[in-house]
């Protein structure tokens, strides 16, 4: 039992708010010196596991640049470019950022996320075109078309990442099914993602188009100026 100190550790930790990362190498130090390793050993262990997950926190360093971004007006640019656009409408807006990220799921190229591209790029332009079409939009419109913005990328990704045949999910399904005496192939499962990819798609496509409607029964038309006069 006291091997589990640890655990005890970070429970404490966490319900006192102390610092996340002290609390959790704390408990890991002190579980490995209760079950007999040394210090250096405990460090090597740690040091191991670091580098080898190193790569999952490369996205922090997404943080500060999409933050640097913002700050010097990207959000207001993407929305700037959205208004100069005609016949452009939130729905369409989403249709074909969800298009671009499901085939570039499907290739397992790395473009999109809620950080680095809905946040910054996607709803401000999908807002602007709700700006460009509609009147007093509020606040619970705005609600509205960041929860659309947002399942862009859900659906984009998780329906289009399965179709790369060494995909990660891909891979996890051949080897459950494995583990269970089932004995299929990464194309078959690939080939089998393709129609569920679709049809998700065209899921998608068929909400944003009632989104268009839903807005267009919420609000008000914008008024149309004659720029050229």
């Amino acid at each position: 039992m006291l091997k589990l100190i640890g655990v005890l550790i970070i429970l404490i930790g966490f319900i006192k708010k102390y610092n996340t990362i002290a609390v959790v190498l704390v408990a890991g130090i002190v579980t490995g010196l209760v079950g007999g390793l040394g210090i250096i050993e405990i460090l090597d262990i740690i040091g191991g596991a670091f580098v080898r997950g190193r790569n999952m926190s490369l996205f922090l360093v997404t943080l500060p640049t999409i933050g640097i971004l913002e700050r010097y007006g990207l959000r207001e640019r993407a929305g700037e470019l959205i208004r100069s656009m005609k016949a452009v409408t939130t729905g369409k807006v989403l249709i074909t950022y969800t298009i671009v990220r499901e085939i570039f799921a499907a290739l397992s190229l790395r473009l999109g996320g809620h950080v680095q591209f809905i946040r910054p790029l996607v709803q401000p332009m999908a807002h602007s075109a709700a700006e460009k079409n509609f009147q007093d939009i509020g606040e619970e419109e705005e609600d509205i078309i960041k929860g659309y913005s947002a399942a862009a990328e859900n659906i984009g990704n998780f329906f289009g990442q399965n179709v790369f045949v060494a995909a990660g999910g891909v891979l996890l399904v051949v080897r459950t099914l494995g583990e269970l005496g089932i004995e299929v192939m990464e194309f078959d499962v690939s080939r089998a993602a393709i129609p569920i990819a679709v049809l998700a798609l065209v899921y998608a496509i068929i909400q944003y188009y009632l989104l268009d409607k839903r807005l267009a029964n919420r609000l008000k038309p914008a008024v149309k100026t004659n720029e050229g006069k």
